[in-house]
């Protein structure tokens, strides 16, 4: 049944609007069954490292069946387990404290709830969606003696604005020693009160405008923002000079013979016209990861833009079911891309393009989960992904992703797949002469990522902060400018970096400015690691390979996009610059 569930997870969230009063449309009648999901459970300072709430030797409620139940793709893939706790709420209806069931410890359960309070355990429950947060105990020492405590009784304020639910909070207390053969008694209460706050806002009290709206988030977009307009007039004073003074010297080149032409200063440019627009080496990789940085750039360009009109954050699970969804629906923006670029080419082999560029970005992301996947599973913890999720997402590859890149791939092939250089291509390549170390390849490729990565490196400690620690991210705005900033500084410095490559001689532009943006996807990940020793306080096989698998696909990701659109806006550039001056 949990595989089923699983399965119709997507069709589940469709059919919402038709469910009964409950936390699905958050509507509530008098004495409407209210549910109290028990969710997981963990150390404070490794966010990521959760198990199921009921991995303690903690007890259930009297009650067992309940009205509804649901657990989306999403959630399951985030390892969030949603537990019945047992414990009858109904709404507007107060309950004083009340024992509703009770552990008598032995010596293994003394020594779980005695772990889970050295290590600092914390839980996470849910009630019509708010989350709440509680302590399992603490210890305490008199006299050079520790004793170590866990607390039994909670209690919930609960606010209500008309029939919803607008606030939750839950305190603990009366502390009970652990102590083998105790018998301990676990209790609640819960009270209702009226209460003011609208629906729209009851999520305000979770969110941290003093950190997220700090004087130095104003000062990093600022600063970001300056660089750009610093950056893109430099470069269009730069350039427009420099090609001017280049127009003027070529067009004078077509008024002389050709004995003073050989006889003349012939350099730059012009000079690898006949070998500018020849395909990239390895087309049908690099046409790949074009393809799959269109898409990326489009799934996220979405995401944000979601975020912003319809507070995502809120709801749990839906940023990354929305992520699945345009990542999927956008799969024929991959195929037309990667697929019209392969062509261009000369790429006879489409087929096989059109697989390595749909499962491309799939197959990295499965790898590296399911590899995190076998340690969750040794560790027991949540963060292991259930087998009908694993079936779920192998579907959506199959069934909708493959399709609609194929659908693209063709388009793209017969739309978009005639070549259209501005340039004819010599048979034979011209040899690359030799130049200054500094203007190789591969150092352009290590510089050209600095200056990308300043215009995001605060930002990026904000979202680092928000995943991996306690705060819930909700500024989209700022994060949708340093996406359009980052933009505008990639494709600025790759279009200089691929004019210094060209005036040198050296026509391999097409890898060089997708791997000179791509690069900043480099310094970010260097950043992760210190954020990981320096910012953070995990520790831990599962937490540490947790942190670096998904930071380097976070990275890779990255590395994708801002290497396309490098290659997009050099591409445009190139292409501008050999149409405009007579060379053939």
């Amino acid at each position: 049944m949990r595989q089923i569930r699983l399965l119709l997870g997507i069709l589940a969230v469709g059919l919402l609007p038709l469910a009964c009063s409950d936390e699905h449309n958050h509507n509530y009648e008098d004495n409407d069954e209210v549910v109290l999901w028990m969710s997981t459970i963990g150390p404070y300072h490794n966010r990521q490292e959760t198990y199921s709430y009921f991995s303690l030797p903690f007890c259930k409620g009297t009650k067992e069946v309940i009205n509804h139940y649901h657990e989306t793709l999403s959630e399951a893939l985030q390892g969030i387990e949603l537990k019945f706790s047992g414990l009858e709420i109904e709404f507007k209806a107060d309950i004083s404290r009340t024992e509703y069931c009770e552990v008598i410890l032995n010596e293994e359960s003394q020594k779980l709830f005695i772990y889970a309070v050295k290590n600092q355990y914390w839980y996470q429950m849910y009630i019509d969606n708010l989350p709440i947060w509680g302590v399992v105990g603490e210890q305490e020492e008199k006299n050079g003696v520790v004793s170590y405590q866990i607390f039994t009784h909670k209690k919930f304020d609960i606010g209500y604005n008309g029939k919803q639910i607008v606030d939750v909070n839950l305190t603990t207390d009366n502390k009970k020693e652990l102590i083998p053969g105790q018998h301990i008694a676990f209790t609640y209460e819960v009270n209702w009160k009226k209460s003011s706050t609208k629906f729209e806002d009851r999520f305000d009290k979770y969110l941290d405008p003093n950190f997220f709206q700090h004087r130095i988030h104003w000062f990093s977009i600022f600063n970001s923002f300056m660089m750009v307009i610093f950056l893109v007039g430099l470069v269009s004073m730069i350039l427009m000079r420099t090609l001017r003074k280049d127009y003027a010297r070529y067009s004078k080149d077509e008024e002389m013979d050709d004995m003073e032409r050989d006889l003349g200063d012939e350099y730059g440019w012009k000079q690898v016209h006949g070998d500018v627009f020849r395909p990239a080496s390895h087309p049908m990789l690099f046409s790949a990861l074009i393809g799959a940085g269109y898409q990326i750039t489009v799934v996220v360009f979405s995401v944000i833009i979601f975020a912003i009109i319809g507070e995502l954050y809120t709801e749990r699970g839906s940023m990354l079911s929305t992520a699945i969804f345009v990542y999927a629906a956008t799969s024929p923006i991959n195929g037309y891309a990667g697929g019209g670029l392969y062509a261009r080419m000369g790429g006879r082999i489409w087929i096989k393009q059109m697989l390595l560029s749909a499962f491309m970005i799939p197959a990295l992301v499965c790898g590296t989960a399911f590899f995190i996947n076998f340690i969750a599973m040794y560790y027991h913890a949540s963060r292991a992904i259930p087998f009908g999720s694993m079936v779920a997402v192998t579907c959506i590859c199959i069934f909708v992703i493959l399709p609609l890149t194929l659908v693209g791939t063709i388009l793209g092939r017969n739309l978009a797949g005639t070549p259209d250089a501005p340039c004819r291509v010599n048979a034979v390549p011209r040899p690359i002469p030799e130049k200054k170390w500094f203007m190789e390849p591969l150092v352009i490729i290590m510089l050209g990522g600095i200056l990308p990565f300043g215009s995001i490196f605060i930002e990026m400690y904000f979202i680092f902060t928000s995943f991996w620690a306690y705060k819930i991210y909700y500024v989209y705005g700022f994060m949708l400018l340093v996406f359009i900033i980052l933009m505008i500084v990639t494709v600025c410095v790759t279009i200089v970096c691929t004019y210094f490559l060209l005036n040198a001689e050296d026509y391999r532009w097409q890898w060089t400015s997708f791997l000179a943006a791509a690069s900043t996807s480099g310094y970010v990940y260097l950043y992760s690691f210190y954020y990981f020793f320096f910012k953070t306080k995990m520790y831990g096989l599962f937490q540490t390979a947790f942190y670096f698998g998904y930071m380097a696909l976070f990275s890779l990701a990255l590395g994708i996009m801002c290497g396309t659109v490098g290659y997009m806006g050099t591409n445009a550039f190139v292409r501008t610059i050999y149409s405009t001056v007579k060379i053939d």
